[in-house]
């Protein structure tokens, strides 16, 4: 008797695009298509928006998540074929990615706690350079970085606003975070840097009228706190595809 795959109930979903649903109609018909909840995996059909939309989504349900690319930019997906899937399913490699947890406060004293899978980036709201100062693991590491911003990336989102903003693309399963600026004017030549993924970053920010320290906030970005294989988001990639370098 054959022996059980390990993905038996496959959930399947697509993003709005043509190309996306036509391949959810063809693969629901070869194979089905269970609830997310009863679901042994869930196969994401579409770009990188439908797939961070499905991590957040099933972010604390364990459910693995295969993307195949269906859509406009592809780099955390796997190549699309209708050829197999049970068995590329079960052969695929499983890798563990921990969001990112922000704590920020705002000017009138408000707490923001948000999940994120790409990044975390903060961003002048006047037309004045934004005036940073970096503490990671509560020591002080840059007393002033005037920007527009500045942004933590995960390895997953290290492809995304984090590479246009000049930062370095990590390898997916690479412990590490991206602390990046956006268009830094002082010190100049400061490119960010690489921090374990254990660490824990605040960036207090000066907001200025007139000349004056009228208010100040920060945040804190922690990975590691949402890294339990409960609450982690699951991810599934074929390997020798582009994916692993997302």
């Amino acid at each position: 008797m054959a022996s059980p795959k390990r993905y038996d109930k496959i959930a399947f979903v697509a993003s709005a695009s043509a190309e996306a649903q036509a391949a959810l109609a063809q693969l629901t018909a070869d194979h089905g298509n269970h609830p997310i909840d009863v679901a042994d995996v869930v196969v994401a059909l579409g770009g990188d928006g439908l797939m961070l939309q499905t991590l957040h989504a099933n972010m604390r349900t364990g459910k693995p998540i295969y993307g195949m690319h269906r859509g406009t930019v592809g780099f955390l997906m796997n190549e699309y074929s209708t050829h197999d899937l049970r068995t590329r399913l079960d052969a695929a490699r499983e890798s563990l990615i921990n969001p990112l947890l922000m704590r920020a406060t705002d000017i009138n004293g408000a707490v923001h706690l948000h999940h994120a899978i790409n990044e975390v980036a903060l961003f002048r709201q006047t037309y004045q350079v934004a005036k940073l100062r970096i503490l990671i693991d509560e020591h002080e590491q840059m007393a002033e970085l005037m920007a527009d911003g500045i942004l933590v990336a995960t390895p997953a989102g290290s492809t995304a606003y984090n590479l246009s903003a000049q930062g370095p693309i990590l390898p997916l399963n690479a412990a590490l975070l991206a602390l990046t600026p956006i268009s830094a004017f002082r010190p100049r030549r400061w490119r960010g840097a690489l921090l374990p993924n254990t660490a824990f970053v605040v960036i207090e920010v000066s907001i200025f009228f007139g000349g004056a320290t009228a208010s100040s906030f920060s945040f804190g970005s922690v990975i590691g706190e949402v890294g339990t294989g409960s609450e982690g988001a699951g991810f599934e990639e074929e390997a020798g595809t582009a994916s692993s370098a997302a």
